[in-house]
């Protein structure tokens, strides 16, 4: 009985430890319809969005490499993504776009570049540009006026300028020279990932070659922070610079440090998309 009594008493209290937690877990998801993220959204919910004044989309750009043995091929993705929300977030009445994960990597045949590494997936520039003018317009025809370019990934920064100037002269003079839809490639966002983090990382005593360009420090301290899964910590101590795909030293890397870059990130972007809206703004 003594038992049988403990085994009840025992029970007892894991119920009530537990079940808070049970009934409170939906609380603490989001309210449906509140989601910064257009694919989460219904479409009369995105509808009622922008009628209320919701015209500024960003669309984040992301790409599928290799990025060493230590860290995963969808890297660019997982962070363009996160960090386009904490953006949208600092703004008011932004949207975010789904993730564009397919971009220019390189030749195929014969492979060069992140090609030669199992994983990476590649397309032709013009179908890149092509995929990002369409979505774009897309955009704009549901009522978007200001289209934001976010690339996680430096090596196709031409292609959304092209798409950004191509689209601005169009509709600059679509209706007698008045702007009804405007498209922003944003350097800021890349320049404040590569060299305002590495310079933010130099200033707390990390050598260039620790750093890295690919996979070293700062690319893997970045990744720790926005996600720590997207890193192979157990194999850090085996990354070598210059090899399987290496620039830099990931070694030391950590949540910490990547958090640095985000909030260069994130404070830089925020500061150029209002820049960029208050001079495309109409002059009165």
């Amino acid at each position: 009985m003594t038992t049988i009594s403990s085994l009840r008493a025992a029970l007892a209290a894991l119920l009530v430890a537990v079940l808070p937690l049970v009934s409170a877990a939906p609380a603490q998801a989001a309210a449906p319809g509140h989601s910064l993220h257009l694919e989460e959204l219904t479409w009369t919910e995105l509808r009622d969005r922008i009628q209320a004044g919701s015209t500024t989309a960003i669309i984040p750009i992301g790409g599928t490499e290799q990025n060493g043995p230590h860290m995963v091929l969808g890297k660019h993705n997982v962070r363009v993504r996160a960090l386009a929300e904490l953006i949208a977030s600092s703004l008011s009445q932004s949207v975010v776009a789904p993730v564009v994960s397919y971009v220019p990597e390189g030749s195929i045949t014969p492979p060069t570049a992140h090609m030669r590494y199992a994983g990476t997936l590649s397309i032709p520039e013009s179908a890149f540009e092509a995929l990002l003018e369409g979505a774009a317009r897309s955009l704009r025809q549901h009522g978007f006026r200001d289209i934001v370019l976010l690339g996680d990934h430096g090596g196709y920064a031409p292609s959304l300028a092209r798409v950004a100037a191509k689209l601005n002269a169009e509709w600059a003079g679509a209706r007698a020279g008045a702007v009804i839809g405007r498209v922003h490639a944003l350097p800021e966002y890349y320049q404040a990932a590569s060299r305002g983090h590495a310079l933010a990382l130099a200033e707390r005593g990390f050598s260039a070659a620790e750093i890295g360009k690919h996979a070293g420090l700062a690319d893997t301290a970045l990744s720790l922070a926005i996600d720590p899964t997207l890193v192979r910590t157990d194999r850090l101590p085996q990354v070598a610079s210059g090899r399987d795909g290496v620039d830099g030293n990931p070694v030391r890397a950590t949540a910490g440090l990547g958090q640095l870059g985000v909030d260069q990130i994130v404070a830089a972007t925020v500061a150029a998309i209002r820049a960029h809206l208050a001079a495309a703004a109409p002059k009165r």
